[in-house]
């Protein structure tokens, strides 16, 4: 094959550069590129005055004497320096005006509002660390969380931190398998639960996936539950000996023992957090404490523009790695308000995340592509039905994003005068790697946007050469950064083969991208999800952005099959927006638009209507389930995170 052949061949562009308003200019932390583009070179060429200065309001309890050590594929970061994260996060607060602030907003899904200010929310995790400390939790034991979206969930993460014992949070919807395997990989001494949680008006069972969990596992000691519903609603066993009710051992524990958090060395495992989706032994990737920290704050600060009046509100559940970097540690760290939702964007109705912003008046909100597509489906009727104009600033996370739906966002939810931040990044990164500034770059729908800093990415062919503007490649990260995962928990050879063999030298995300003669790039997907049909390598959200175009379709997965003839047929699962019901002329004349848009090679072998695309409870469409379906196998792996089985089954029977 020649090196044209490995290429990735990229058809769309962005074709429509958005401004941001002179008023959001002129409030912005970063107000000009010449202003981003100073502050990235010196991030690259200075970094040691540059985190010097960006990292001065973090409580360091020890400075840093070397900024980095790296004897790839291993860093270590603020070399010398000894702190704990939960000091940057809650007690630096205490001493300004920000320890009356709220901390945290929370409201339930049947409607329950509470709210934590900086200083309730610090005696909480003090409370709680000591209540840890109490069980006997200690400097480096691993603490596994399942829990659902309430305020103790952000509490118990921190009062791990603030006792040095790394979590791994567990996402509430992972079935009693997957709980059990993660438990097991990092030798977790002790869990955090509750006895349930709502999700659709429906009752999700926490403690007892749990119990069942635990009858696999022999190092965990203690499980602490949180009461959330009560025995009416949720009733649960607790076993004599090893289960605790949360508050009864706040209560029994000596306070003083959480009012000092334990100083770690800059290298200390903050967390593990075990990648989903993956069929072989459970991947934890491990993060440790400063670096971490310092990312989040920063990229918290910058990409959403905080100000102190900001109310923020970011979607994400806290067991994936976006809860982790901007509800808890990013934001609190900037002493923000944080928004928390229990249950679904669709529970009772579509115009639920639209109450809510009206009623928080929430500044801030970042979500995900899914999310927004799904919204699209339902008709712009839902947000028109809410007061929407405290708004200022938008994010999507999880995914590259269409630039059709990037569009609809930006009208229809930010009413043409809310910068857009498109963010790429992952859990092995730990922060974001890739957005536009929003006060200080054009944004062009579609693409992620630029560097952040102390970020060096390049597109390389197979060879690791970089290749052209507007040319597809691999997206590798050139230089380490601060918020890079450190290793996977137990494995370093597995995480040296999995992120560093394919380009040696360079972090390997598994993406495919391509850059445009100004620098932004824009992800095209997973390499593993790169379809090569009659010897053309095209990229699966290619071919999804020129479907959900179409106006018929709301929403769009591609994938391959494989075909003795073109080695991979492509096969289209689209969802049509309201009130339209599929047929055969449809049928062809989305076939015809690909073709058109892409090219004849393009064309579906297939395109299957489906009511709904098989998600997680984060919003994720779960691609490797639809490789199954469209090629008339058994699906595999982990299901239990899918928002609605019935969709699965729905599309075999079709």
């Amino acid at each position: 094959m020649s090196e044209q052949d490995k290429k990735i061949e990229t058809f769309s562009e962005p074709t429509k550069i958005i401004q941001p308003s002179a008023e959001f200019r002129a409030k912005a932390r970063v107000k000009s590129l010449a202003e981003y583009q100073a502050l990235y070179t010196e991030s690259l060429e200075s970094p040691e005055s540059f985190w010097k200065r960006e990292t001065q309001d973090l409580v360091f309890r020890k400075p840093w004497t070397r900024l980095l050590d790296w004897q790839c594929p291993f860093a270590k970061w603020f070399i010398g320096a000894e702190l704990n994260a939960t000091e940057s996060c809650l007690d630096r607060h205490l001493n300004t005006k920000t320890r009356d602030k709220q901390a945290l907003i929370w409201e339930s899904e049947p409607g329950e509002v509470t709210s934590l200010t900086y200083a309730e929310l610090h005696a909480k995790v003090v409370e709680f660390a000591a209540a840890l400390k109490q069980a006997g939790i200690q400097k480096g034991d691993r603490v596994a969380i399942y829990m659902g979206m309430v305020p103790e969930v952000v509490v118990g993460i921190l009062a791990c931190a603030r006792i040095g014992a790394p979590h791994t949070v567990v996402f509430g919807g992972f079935a009693a398998e997957s709980l059990r395997d993660r438990i097991n990989d990092c030798g977790a001494k002790a869990v955090l639960t509750q006895d349930g949680s709502w999700r659709k008006g429906k009752v999700v069972p926490l403690k007892a996936t749990v119990d069942e969990a635990l009858r696999g596992t022999s190092t965990v000691e203690k499980v602490f539950v949180y009461n959330r519903l009560g025995a009416a609603e949720c009733p649960i066993q607790m076993q004599a000996g090893r289960d605790v009710d949360w508050y009864d051992a706040v209560g029994a524990a000596d306070r003083k023992l959480g009012e000092q958090p334990e100083i770690v060395d800059s290298e200390h495992p903050l967390f593990i957090l075990y990648t989903s989706g993956s069929t072989g032994k459970p991947k934890g990737v491990m993060h440790t404490t400063a670096g971490y920290l310092a990312g989040t704050y920063l990229t918290s600060k910058y990409v959403f523009d905080l100000q102190p009046e900001d109310v923020y509100w970011c979607t994400a559940d806290v067991g994936w790695v976006t809860g982790h970097s901007y509800i808890v540690y990013g934001p609190l760290a900037n002493g923000a308000t944080c928004l928390l939702y229990e249950g679904a964007p669709n529970a009772p109705d579509w115009g639920r995340f639209w109450q809510i912003i009206e009623k928080h008046k929430v500044n801030i909100l970042y979500t995900a592509p899914t999310a927004i597509r799904a919204f699209m489906r339902q008709g712009s009727e839902w947000p028109a039905k809410s007061d929407l104009s405290s708004l200022r600033l938008l994010g999507t996370v999880g995914e590259p994003i269409n630039p059709e739906a990037w569009l609809w966002y930006y009208r229809e939810i930010g009413r043409n005068r809310c910068p857009v931040v498109d963010t790429w990044w992952q859990t092995e990164t730990g922060a974001i790697m890739l957005t536009t500034l929003p006060g200080a770059h054009v944004m062009k729908p579609g693409s992620a946007g630029l560097p952040f800093f102390g970020v060096k990415p390049e597109c390389v062919d197979s060879a690791g050469k970089a290749v052209g503007a507007n040319e597809g490649g691999l997206l590798v990260l050139r230089k380490p950064w601060p918020s890079m995962l450190r290793t996977v928990w137990g494995d370093d050879e597995r995480f040296r083969q999995q992120y560093w063999s394919d380009v040696p030298g360079s972090y390997f995300t598994g993406d495919g991208a391509h850059s445009d003669p100004d620098g932004y790039f824009t992800v095209v997907g997973r390499i593993d999800d790169v379809l090569n049909v009659s010897g053309h390598r095209i990229g699966t959200a290619e071919i999804e952005s020129v479907l959900v175009a179409h106006p018929a379709v709301a929403e769009a997965a591609a994938v391959g099959r494989p075909d003795d003839l073109t080695g991979q047929a492509l096969v289209a699962f689209v969802t049509l927006k309201a009130g339209l019901t599929p047929n055969e002329t449809m049928e062809r004349e989305l076939a015809d638009h690909v073709a058109k848009d892409i090219g004849k090679f393009a064309r579906p072998a297939s395109i299957r209507f489906a009511d709904g695309l098989p998600k997680t409870r984060s919003g994720k469409i779960m691609r490797r389930l639809l490789k199954d379906i469209a090629a008339g196998r058994e699906t595999s792996g982990d299901t239990s995170t899918l928002e609605d089985q019935g969709v699965l089954t729905k599309l075999r029977e079709d």
